[in-house]
């Protein structure tokens, strides 16, 4: 499976966030909105596809819609995989940062 980054672990919780709502655009609003990053969407596209390669994620393609000009979306979810990633990071994060809470404090 290898390890994710940061920014990759951050696209993979957002997919995981948007459940059936998970393309470029959502995915990228939910990362401006509840990160203090400001994202583009070429670099969410590099990210999804970088997950996919590792089996992370899983894209599928959306029928077209009016709304889109008949365009489709590509819409991701995560893999069995992707879902185990997270809870491994996490509970790494959790752990290293157990009992730091006073010397992350700011000043």
């Amino acid at each position: 499976m290898g390890q994710t980054g940061e920014f990759e672990l951050l696209t993979l919780l957002a997919v995981a966030r948007l459940g059936d709502a998970a393309y470029g655009v959502t995915i990228r609003d939910t990362l401006e909105r509840r990160t203090s990053r400001s994202v583009t969407l070429g670099a969410i596209y590099k990210t999804l596809g970088r997950l996919e390669s590792k089996g992370l994620v899983q894209m599928s393609i959306a029928p077209p819609t009016a709304e889109r000009g008949g365009r489709r979306k590509k819409m991701y979810t995560l893999t069995r995989e992707g879902s185990a990633a997270v809870r491994t990071t996490l509970s790494d994060l959790r752990h290293l940062a157990q009992g730091l809470e006073p010397e992350l404090e700011a000043p």
